[in-house]
């Protein structure tokens, strides 16, 4: 009889720094791009990495800067007044993006490429 005392499989817990988290995290959230996908290109199961998502929604994990430029707008919502909806739409000072039953106003001068950018963004949020 033969005793082996290697071999075998042995679980192996590892230690990920920050930075890769981050860095697989980030990868996540790239258009078209999938927890499964991102987690089997890493060799990590899909609920690991969504843990790691949930780490950085909560701002326990830094994420790296995105790639692409990123353009932040003030959001203000108000609820609908029904008389005021029915009644003659008041004018703007700035250009507006109406989406459906959402209305978008942008500050007075906004730019062609920050209107256009409002409206890729939408478009990608949809």
């Amino acid at each position: 009889m033969e005793l082996l005392t290697s071999g075998g499989r042995r679980r192996r817990n590892r230690q990920w720094p920050d930075e890769v988290k981050a860095r697989i995290v980030a990868e996540t959230l790239r258009p078209g791009a999938t927890v499964s996908e991102v987690a089997d290109r890493h060799g990590l199961k899909a609920n690991h990495v969504s843990s790691w998502r949930t780490l950085a929604r909560n701002g326990k994990l830094v994420l790296p800067a995105p790639e692409d430029a990123v353009e932040f707008a003030t959001l203000m919502v108000d609820p609908v007044d029904e008389a005021l909806a029915a009644a003659e739409p008041a004018v703007s000072a700035g250009p507006e993006v109406v989406v459906g039953s959402v209305t978008i106003r942008l500050e007075p001068g906004a730019s062609a490429a920050r209107i256009a950018s409002v409206v890729h963004a939408l478009m990608a949020a949809s």
